[in-house]
């Protein structure tokens, strides 16, 4: 990668921290590969997303970028948003088929993001979706486990935690 193609990297990611239709369509159009990763494994997509800018991820995806992405740590743009309470986002990314089971480097899932922060519109949201409730992380604690860990009573609820206390 020569400088030039370097330094366009860098303001496509820049464009998509910024939720820039424009620019993302003008850098893109260079060429560019809309998957791309930064040095932390962020693609343009995961940055649209994590920022909160619903315009710039419906772009992206509608122009090809892979919503099931990981970066370093294995995160995908889906988590960012279940961990930082994006719905509408989750949704453009989900009907762009976001895989709602894919674990993080640590076997953590979407669903548990949102379950561990208290998004309970979003744990409904993946639920509603198809995401597992009986996946466990590298811990061996799966969603409803942290709602009980965070006293978040809803969330336990929506995940069944009634049902299993009651057996």
């Amino acid at each position: 990668m020569d400088i030039t193609t370097a330094s366009s990297q860098e303001l496509l990611f820049d464009a998509a921290r910024r939720g820039d239709v424009p620019a993302l369509r003008d850098l893109l159009a260079t060429g560019l590969a809309i998957d791309s990763a930064n040095p932390k494994g962020f693609t343009p997509l995961i940055l649209a997303a994590y920022d909160n800018h619903p315009d710039a991820t419906t772009f992206l995806l509608d122009a090809g970028a892979n919503p099931n992405a990981q970066d370093a740590s294995g995160n995908t743009a889906l988590m960012g948003v279940s961990f930082k309470g994006y719905p509408g986002i989750a949704q453009r990314l989900i009907a762009a088929g976001a895989d709602l089971n894919l674990q993080n480097g640590n076997g953590g899932t979407a669903l548990m993001f949102a379950t561990m922060f208290g998004r309970n519109e979003l744990v409904q949201l993946l639920l509603d979706a198809g995401a597992s409730r009986t996946i466990a992380d590298a811990r061996g604690l799966t969603a409803l486990h942290l709602a009980g860990q965070q006293g978040n009573e809803q969330a336990w609820a929506l995940l069944g935690g009634e049902e299993q206390a009651a057996e």
